[in-house]
């Protein structure tokens, strides 16, 4: 029960239909349900499910080590709570594109990305990537658009070459890509404004910008990026690290003080935990278990 009104169907087309407008979309990285609650809340266009994010929350570096079975899950458990639509970072593919792309469409998803690295893969913003043949990841492609049955599932290439190969050569897959069915193009670990351009120059479809911290690429504002003639920014780790650094930095001052006294105004209340969780929602008439009321919390 999470009082969502759109099904995959809409959400689907009514993503489909934003991307026709000018305006970029904002897509903020969820780590777990409560924050795709929050992101939908303050009114951004979607939620993103990053794969690094997933592994980092299973305690483990982003090289490949999850599973389909991981990431479907818990992206499955971050989607359902909003209406609004949600893409999921589907790595390299998980070995067999055409089960990644039936279960995440089954799951309700928007749409995923899939990545032209080896499986052995790393984060896009690590030196020392290796990436497949280009037939190879055009075979790939294929079977992800043949693989979906709701066309407005939407099928994202991502290409890692621009550390690798260079520029020109990402150009080069990004029109393959495009020729073989890709709706959206996620060009990976673009340095400046300049590669940004040259892309959109390049590319006929929609593109997707990402806008991690500490990475390869200059952060740019939405507004530079929809400037530059881009369709979707994603802030995959963001909401991750916000939350890692308050948490270690509180448990240090607990640590060292052996209490909480000096970090509460850190904290978010009761009383806000409960407007996110909608606990009011939950109240069933006539019993008293069920009567929830937020008010009198702080």
């Amino acid at each position: 029960m999470h009082f969502t009104k759109k099904n995959s169907s809409e959400k689907r087309i009514e993503f489909r239909n934003k991307l026709k407008n000018k305006k970029i979309l904002k897509f903020p990285g969820a780590y777990n349900p409560l924050t795709a609650k929050l992101i939908t809340e303050i009114g951004f266009d979607g939620i993103y499910i990053s794969g690094a994010v997933m592994s980092n929350d299973l305690g483990m570096p982003d090289i490949g080590l999850t599973t389909l079975k991981e990431v479907s899950y818990r992206a499955n458990q971050i989607s359902r709570v909003s209406d609004l639509p949600s893409i999921v970072d589907a790595d390299t593919g998980f070995k067999n594109c055409k089960k990644t792309i039936e279960t995440f469409e089954n799951l309700g998803l928007s749409g995923c990305h899939i990545e032209d690295q080896i499986d052995e893969k790393r984060c896009g913003h690590l030196d020392n990537k290796e990436i497949i043949p280009l037939k190879e990841m055009e075979k790939k492609i294929k079977s992800c658009v043949s693989a979906r049955i709701d066309k407005n599932f939407l099928i994202i290439a991502r290409t890692d070459a621009n550390t690798v190969e260079g520029l020109d050569k990402t150009i080069d897959r990004i029109k393959a890509y495009e020729n073989v069915g890709a709706d959206i193009i996620f060009p990976e670990a673009l340095n400046d404004e300049k590669e940004f351009e040259k892309i959109r120059k390049n590319s006929k479809v929609h593109l997707l910008a990402n806008m991690t911290e500490f990475g390869k690429s200059k952060l740019l504002s939405a507004n530079e990026l929809e400037n530059l003639g881009y369709n979707i920014v994603i802030y995959p780790v963001t909401t991750q690290r916000l939350a890692m650094k308050n948490v270690e930095d509180g448990l240090r001052v607990i640590f060292k003080d052996g209490h909480q006294n000096n970090i509460i105004d850190k904290m978010q209340t009761r009383k806000r935990l409960y407007e996110l969780v909608e606990y009011e929602k939950y109240n069933t008439p006539g019993k008293k278990i069920t009567d929830f009321k937020t008010d009198g919390h702080e």
